[in-house]
Formats: C-alpha cells, sequence, structure tokens
C-alpha cells in the first residue's frame, strides 16, 4: 500500500524537485532556487524521483531527459500517472524536434535547454508556480480601479448606449473574477450589478413609452431585429441561418463564442428586449416584426384571458415570418425554412442535415437548451447544487455548449463560404433573490417577473406600473388589464401561501422583468474563416 504522503510545513513554500543523474553539477542553480524561497529536493535516478513523488507533496518537477536507467520521459509517463496535474519541465541537450513533440505528448509544462541559467528557472518557476497569483494581484488592482469608474458611469448614464456599455465592461469583469475565486471580490461585483440595475430600471421606467413610440433617440428593439439585421444580410444573396436562442444572456454568449473563434468572423451589436422580457411578448415580436398590442389585433387569439402557457404562444412563428417577410417585398430563392429544436434527438438529427439546409435562401432555427437549463434550475436541487450562482451558472452553460449538437451544427457550417450566421436572443434572466407581495384578483395571471389584471398592484419600488397598455404598445386583452412588471432581481408572490412559493422560487433565474440581463442583448453576425 503506498505510504500517506507528509504535509509541507510551511505552505507558503514551493516545493521543486529536481531529477538529474548529474545533480551536483546544478548546485548553483539549487541554490539559487532556495534563495530565491523555494524548497528544492534532489533525486539522481527516475526511481527514486517516483518514490519522492508518492511519499511527499511537490509543486514542481524539473527532468533531465538523458538519464541511466530509466529515462526522463519514461519517468515523466511514470510521475503523470501517480500525479496528473503535476507540473514537469523537461531539461535537456537535446534540441531535436522530435524530442520536444515526444515531450510535449507527455504533457509537460515547459521545456529548458542545457546549459540552463538562472534567470530562466527563476521566469519558469513564476510563470507555473505564481502566475495565478500574480495575475490574480493585477486583476484585484485593475478591478479596484475599474470599480470606481464604472461607479461613475452609472451616475453619468443617461443615454441607452451608455448602459450598454456599462453591461458589456461589467460583464466582462463578472467573467474575469471567475477565474480568480479566491480574490474575494464575487459579492464585490455583484453588489455593483444590483446598483446597476436600480439605475437601470429607473431609466427604463422613465423612457421605454417613449421609444415605444418614436423613433427617435431609442435603441433598436426586438420588433425591429428581423428587419435591421436579418434582410439586410438576404440581400447579400449568401444563404442566411438566423438563430435565436431563447433565453441567453450577454455572459452565457461570451463562453460560446470563446469555442466559435477558430472558426468564425464574428461581430457583435446589441438590441432592447421589449417588456415584458418573456417569449410570448418579445419572441413573437422578433419574428412577426410587430408589437404585442399589433400582434393582438391582427391574431386576436394569442391573447385569450389566462392562457399564458408559454409554449402555447410560440406556434406561429415561421406564419409571423411569413408575414413579415411578404409585408416587407423581400425575395427569397426558395421556400423560407423554419425549425424549432426542443430536445436532443431532434438536434442531433437537424445537425447531421444542416449542411442540406444551407440551400434554403433563410434558415430560422429556434435552440430552446438554454431556456431548459435555466427553469430546471429551478425545479432540480441537484440542479442549483452543480450550479449555485451566476458564475456556476456560466460554467454550466459553456459544458452545455462544448457538447452540444448546436456547436456542432455552427462547426459544419464554418466549412461554406456561402453561409451567413446571425444568432441573438428573445430574453436573457436573472437570478431573483428576493420576492414581493402582489395583489390581484382570481383572474390575474400566475407569471413571476409580469402580472397582467384587474388592478394587480405591488410595490412601486419593486414593480413598473403599466396602467394603460395601449401607451406602452402591450395587448388590452379584452378588458380593462393593467400590467406590474418586477425590477432588479425581485420576483412577485401572491398572499395564498406566500411563504411557501417565496421560498420555492427564491434564488432561481427567471425572466419576464426589467434587468440589464435580461434586456441588453447581443447580436452576433458570424462569417466562417475557415474557407
Amino acid at each position: 500500500m503506498q505510504n500517506q504522503k507528509t504535509e509541507v510545513t510551511n505552505s507558503m513554500k514551493s516545493r521543486i524537485l529536481w531529477v538529474d543523474d548529474e545533480i551536483d553539477m546544478l548546485k548553483s542553480n539549487i541554490m539559487f532556487l532556495k534563495q530565491k524561497g523555494y524548497d528544492v529536493s534532489e533525486a539522481t535516478n527516475g526511481e527514486d524521483a517516483i518514490h519522492f513523488i508518492q511519499d511527499q507533496n511537490f509543486d514542481l518537477v524539473f527532468m533531465d531527459e538523458m538519464m541511466p536507467g530509466m529515462g526522463g520521459l519514461q519517468t515523466i509517463h511514470e510521475i503523470k500517472a501517480i500525479e496528473p496535474s503535476l507540473p514537469v519541465v523537461m531539461v535537456t541537450k537535446n534540441e531535436t524536434e522530435s524530442l520536444m513533440e515526444d515531450a510535449i505528448g507527455k504533457k509537460i509544462s515547459d521545456y529548458l535547454i542545457k546549459p540552463v541559467n538562472p534567470n530562466q528557472l527563476l521566469l519558469v518557476c513564476k510563470k507555473i508556480l505564481e502566475s495565478k497569483r500574480l495575475k490574480g494581484d493585477q486583476v484585484s488592482k485593475e478591478y479596484i480601479q475599474e470599480f470606481n469608474r464604472i461607479s461613475m458611469a452609472i451616475t453619468d448614464a443617461h443615454d441607452w448606449k451608455d448602459w450598454v456599455d456599462i453591461h458589456i465592461k461589467m460583464t466582462n469583469w463578472e467573467m474575469e473574477l471567475d477565474l480568480h475565486p479566491r480574490l474575494g471580490l464575487k459579492q464585490t461585483i455583484r453588489d455593483q450589478r444590483k446598483e446597476f440595475n436600480v439605475e437601470f430600471s429607473k431609466f427604463v421606467e422613465k423612457n421605454y413609452r417613449n421609444w415605444v413610440n418614436s423613433e427617435i433617440d431609442k435603441p433598436i428593439l426586438s420588433n425591429e431585429v428581423i428587419e435591421k439585421f436579418v434582410f439586410p444580410e438576404i440581400e447579400d444573396n449568401k444563404s442566411v441561418f438566423f438563430f435565436v436562442v431563447d433565453c441567453m444572456r450577454l455572459d452565457q454568449w461570451l463562453l460560446m463564442e470563446k469555442y466559435l473563434n477558430n472558426y468564425f468572423r464574428i461581430s457583435k451589436q446589441y438590441y432592447f428586449s421589449l417588456i415584458p422580457t418573456a417569449t410570448p411578448y418579445s419572441r413573437n415580436a422578433i419574428f412577426a416584426g410587430l408589437y404585442p398590442s399589433e400582434l393582438e389585433k391582427h391574431y386576436p387569439e394569442l391573447w385569450k384571458k389566462n392562457d399564458d402557457i408559454e409554449n402555447s404562444k410560440n406556434n406561429f412563428e415561421k406564419d409571423f415570418l411569413a408575414k413579415l417577410i411578404k409585408r416587407q417585398k423581400i425575395r427569397l430563392r426558395n421556400e423560407l425554412r423554419y425549425t424549432k429544436i426542443m430536445d436532443s434527438g431532434f438536434s442531433r438529427g437537424i445537425e447531421n442535415k444542416i449542411i442540406s439546409m444551407a440551400n434554403s435562401h433563410l434558415n430560422a432555427v429556434v435552440i430552446n437548451f438554454v431556456d431548459m437549463i435555466a427553469h430546471s434550475r429551478s425545479d432540480s436541487a441537484i440542479l442549483k447544487e452543480i450550479a449555485p450562482d451566476e458564475s456556476a451558472y456560466r460554467s454550466l452553460t459553456a459544458s452545455w455548449f462544448e457538447h452540444s449538437s448546436f456547436f456542432g451544427m455552427l462547426r459544419k457550417l464554418a466549412s461554406r463560404q456561402d453561409v451567413k450566421i446571425i444568432i441573438t436572443t428573445d430574453h436573457g434572466s436573472i437570478r431573483c433573490l428576493h420576492g414581493v407581495k402582489a395583489l390581484g384578483d382570481r383572474e390575474s395571471s400566475p407569471n413571476l417577473r409580469y402580472k397582467y389584471g384587474r388592478n394587480v398592484k405591488a410595490d412601486e419600488r419593486n414593480a413598473m406600473f403599466v396602467r394603460n397598455p395601449t401607451d406602452y404598445r402591450l395587448p388590452l386583452r379584452d378588458g380593462i388589464v393593467n400590467y406590474i412588471i418586477a425590477k432588479e432581481d425581485f420576483y412577485f408572490v401572491y398572499p395564498t401561501e406566500y411563504h411557501k412559493y417565496l421560498n420555492q422560487y427564491n434564488d432561481t433565474f427567471q425572466h419576464g422583468g426589467i434587468s440589464t440581463e435580461e434586456m441588453i442583448l447581443p447580436i452576433i453576425t458570424m462569417e466562417s474563416k475557415l474557407v
């Protein structure tokens, strides 16, 4: 049985094992490393090195390539079988390419050519042993400076473009700090994001009515997405794939983008979701090119009283898009193709035939998996354990995308020079941490982030009131109704069994309300860089 490893008494010193059959000739280098604060042990052959690794904890190994008996490459193989994550630096006189390739295949961390000078050693040690700390120190310093700049920008923001810029900066910082959890800055940026959403909600409440009733000084809204971003690409005569990823936040897209940079030239623009930030309103508006009130006028069956099951509200997307194409007098080479993907088996089938779909002039594809992740997390204790916060939620999204058929589709489309890809979403989501009591009659809607009905109410500090839906281009629903739309990270709970539902929906990702994560959305345009 393998001996239990002895713990290092001084946890502040990094421990190095140097393996070389001519170790006596390296004493000056070893002494130099000790003077720099490293704890260095010595071995003169591979067998002894393996015994050291089995018995003690080390942070780094310097390995001679040419040794009697067990050579350097074989010793590295044995070490990796014991400690796969232990960094090993090959030290050799041999500069042949084949040896370098063999060493890299053994998963070495670096490569040094003899004679090694002290500065080279120190650089390698710092890069491998201290880079995370050094990067963390720099990141911490830069974020503290940026924190002050962002706080000032929030105070000074007046134009919708200012809010987009701040949202992008904050999202990038949230993702950067994910890489350095030991800095202890997660709560700091969460608090700053909350402050940001407080001010953003005030901004939306003040300006939204003007946006939907004017063409001046306003962001692009959901109902303008296809006209502004998809139709111009159709005129370019390429085959266009328009992907709508349901419930995708900017941070989730940025993680997906990292996997795609080797395949595509990528550009991004931004638009604002209509409110409520929910499928019946924002996604139908995308495909129809109409405000929700216009949808109610032309398609009254969509807005039957108390019929708020979202899957029943997006059954007309192909029809909406076909009518929009006709209204705008867009000429397609062949029939519009629309696909909605809601399960993995069907998704794999689409991946397998995605190249043949490029024969269609316009493909509209709805991807539901990100939305399913959000809703599944709300219902599953295991997923909540796996993704307890925004950082882990981002990681869960990245893991899904890396192995998804959606990524497979995009990789295959990268082989086509005659394809243009546009990717966006209908709304994002926010982690809801604060419940607020809502009042309404029996026929008021059940949604967590928005409600409509006769005289629905909530604390005005936590909700935006829409007393006259016509002013906000919202459906009247065959009666006198008003809407309340949750701000920031609040969610609505009716008084009946209040505490039960307060606890049930606390710390879940929801959408329908007003927050930067739900409203400020990317529109991505991609062309292959492989052909």
